[in-house]
This record gives C-alpha cells, sequence and structure tokens, in this order.
C-alpha cells in the first residue's frame, strides 16, 4: 500500500478489487467477469460473507444438536471433540 499519508492509488484500489473478486465464489465471479463497478462487488462480497455467517450458524446448530444426542463418553462425541480442536 501506498505510504502518502493513507492515500490509495488507482492502482492499488484496482489490485485490492482483483484479490477480492478472486475470493468470491465461481459463480459470483463469472457475473462480475465484465469489470462490474467497484460497487457491486462490494455488494455482492458483503452478501456472501452475510451467506457465509448464516452458514456458519446453521452448522454449529446442527453440531449443537448431534452433540445433544450423543452419549459425553461415547467415542463418537470423542471423535467430534477431536476434530473441533
Amino acid at each position: 500500500m501506498s505510504s502518502r499519508r493513507g492515500r490509495i492509488t488507482d492502482e492499488e484500489i484496482n489490485e485490492l478489487i482483483s484479490k477480492l473478486q478472486a475470493l468470491l465464489p465461481e459463480s459470483s465471479r463469472r457475473r462480475s467477469a465484465s469489470r462490474s463497478s467497484a460497487s457491486k462487488l462490494l455488494k455482492e462480497t458483503c452478501g456472501y460473507i452475510k451467506s457465509l455467517h448464516q452458514e456458519v450458524d446453521d452448522l454449529s446448530d446442527r453440531l449443537s444438536e448431534l452433540m445433544s444426542t450423543l452419549d459425553d463418553n461415547s467415542p463418537q462425541a470423542e471423535i467430534i471433540r477431536s476434530l473441533l480442536r
């Protein structure tokens, strides 16, 4: 990044946009392949991050439900605990 009092160049912005675009799933990248605006890319990225948060919450809930059905001393519970370490 530029060291000039926190100013960032257009080139640096374009580089960051490219890096951000590369982090999106393939389907979003195809939609954005035509060098869409930075604001559209940021909106897509925010939507993707929200969907990832929702997926983490859903998986956490499912794991909690699963763990509540297992005996704490069962081999299955121990395997799950070891995977979470």
